[in-house]
């Protein structure tokens, strides 16, 4: 495939407006949108103000309305209807994905494809929506009642979204969403708008009601805190730094709130475990998306006996990763989201180097890319040890007892997916119980997800949890209904 993308192309002749209530909305600003990469314009935005947020909200709350008087099976539908949608726009998501985050193309076909099962695993919790008998003649006193509990929608969803997956990562908020009856107001990151606001064409060809999915593009400081004033927005569901997640939960009040913040992944490598399988897995989760995923394996634990061995495959690995343009298929790493961000990761690597590690390979830096890099000796209280580093970099550690990496695993203030290689099922699970993660992966890599399964971390990580199914609860309200029948 050739570095011109006709389909981005395209793209940035268009100038997309605001997507508010089933309305295209043009605004006297516009903001360009770069592929990372080369720096070179693929689209071009509405740039919106607060006043947006009350439209928005407005055109929301009448969405809502008629979302929450669908029955499940209609809104289970109406999933499924979007999902037929993104499948066969496949091709083109893709490329949008690739043009606004650098991200290789055949990562963003990966997105594209993922996000039609993120679509299909919520329209199943649509139907399934329920809730339970509570059995009241628990005690005595309230003999002659039945009881129940049912789930009821929140009303209007604010949706805060970051760059790294913004087609697959706007749907684990905006399908439960609508399976439980709620409609989104969606602020994309500002780097990557376009896949969202394709997005909300298809859900428009899809048949949702206006107003339930509603896409503000611009600064996101000032949409974010007009978002969090507005009195109709019910919840809050943001995924992005710990620095953004905490100054917002400070200011959230009452709003209920879903909060991922990232992590620094680590996974520990027992002498039993299949070493080729642990390493090709260890390059494929430190390197994916350069980096740039928050379950990116950033820590390993190797064991003293198989160490050496394991290093030595993880190198080999990464040098074989092909550099270059993202719209090439043959590209395994492109660029960062952009030259900042590099830079930083670039300084990051610098300054672990400067306090005793040894880079085994990678790390040069040619604009926004960063070859893949591999450090060993990397003292503890080195950024890349303790800090999120968003970009493709491992810092490989020795032990010799798996106690001692379990605790050394645990010392971040971060707990979102971690990971442990063997045979022995005893250690296995005696491991998954120490391991102070939201998710634990026996035999893979903390990098690993699947868009049913519940996501979410502890400590930092934040609050809440992903996933249709458990993201349907976190957007509904329990009622308690109790009939005295005598």
């Amino acid at each position: 495939m050739s570095s011109v993308s006709p389909v981005a192309d395209s793209v940035a002749a268009r100038t997309h407006g605001l997507y508010i209530g089933g309305e295209w909305v043009e605004t006297p600003r516009q903001d360009e949108v770069k592929l990372p990469y080369d720096s070179s314009v693929v689209g071009l935005v509405a740039h919106a103000e607060a006043q947006h947020v009350e439209m928005a909200v407005r055109a929301a709350s009448q969405g809502a309305s008629a979302i929450a008087g669908l029955t499940n099976y209609q809104r289970a539908e109406l999933l499924l209807r979007i999902a037929e949608e993104l499948k066969k726009d496949g091709a083109e998501l893709a490329q949008r994905i690739c043009a606004e985050t650098g991200k290789p193309m055949k990562e963003a076909r990966i997105e594209a494809s993922r996000s039609v099962n993120t679509l299909i695993a919520a329209a199943h919790e649509a139907r399934e929506l329920h809730g339970e008998v509570v059995p009241m003649d628990f005690a005595a006193g309230a003999e002659g009642r039945l009881a129940m509990t049912m789930r009821e929608p929140l009303g209007v969803i604010g949706a805060i979204t970051p760059f790294n997956f913004p087609l697959n990562l706007t749907l684990h908020k905006l399908a439960p969403a609508l399976a439980g009856g709620n409609a989104v107001v969606h602020k994309p990151a500002e780097r990557t708008p376009l896949s969202a606001l394709r997005l909300a064409e298809l859900v428009n060809r899809a048949g949702a009601p206006k107003g339930a999915y509603n896409v503000l593009t611009g600064d996101g400081p000032v949409l974010a805190q007009a978002m969090l004033r507005h009195p109709e927005i019910a919840m809050m569901t943001f995924t992005g730094s710990i620095q953004v997640g905490t100054e917002l939960r400070a200011r959230a009040g009452l709003k209920r709130m879903t909060l991922e913040l990232g992590n620094n992944s680590a996974a520990i490598i027992e002498p039993d475990a299949d070493l080729e399988t642990a390493v090709k897995r260890s390059v494929q989760g430190a390197f994916g998306h350069s980096g740039q995923i928050c379950i990116s394996l950033q820590r390993v634990f190797a064991h003293d006996a198989i160490a050496d061995k394991y290093v030595d495959g993880l190198v080999t690995g990464a040098r074989k990763l092909r550099l270059g343009h993202p719209y090439e298929d043959s590209t395994d790493i492109s660029s960062l989201i952009d030259e900042k961000a590099a830079v930083r990761v670039e300084s990051w690597i610098q300054q672990a180097v400067d306090s005793g590690a040894r880079l085994l390979c990678g790390g040069k830096r040619t604009k926004a890319t960063i070859e893949p890099a591999v450090l060993v000796d990397v003292p503890a209280s080195a950024r890349i040890s303790c800090e999120e580093v968003f970009g493709p970099v491992v810092a490989v550690y020795r032990y010799s007892s798996l106690e001692d990496a379990i605790a050394r695993s645990n010392d971040t203030p971060y707990g979102l997916q971690a990971g442990i290689f063997t045979t022995n099922i005893a250690r296995a699970f005696s491991a998954a119980k120490k391991l102070r993660f939201g998710g634990v992966l026996i035999n893979d890599i903390p990098t690993f997800r699947m868009d049913h399964m519940p996501y979410g971390g502890a400590k930092h990580s934040g609050l809440g949890r992903e996933g249709p199914r458990y993201a349907i609860e976190e957007m509904t309200e329990l009622k308690f209904v109790c009939w005295k029948t005598e």
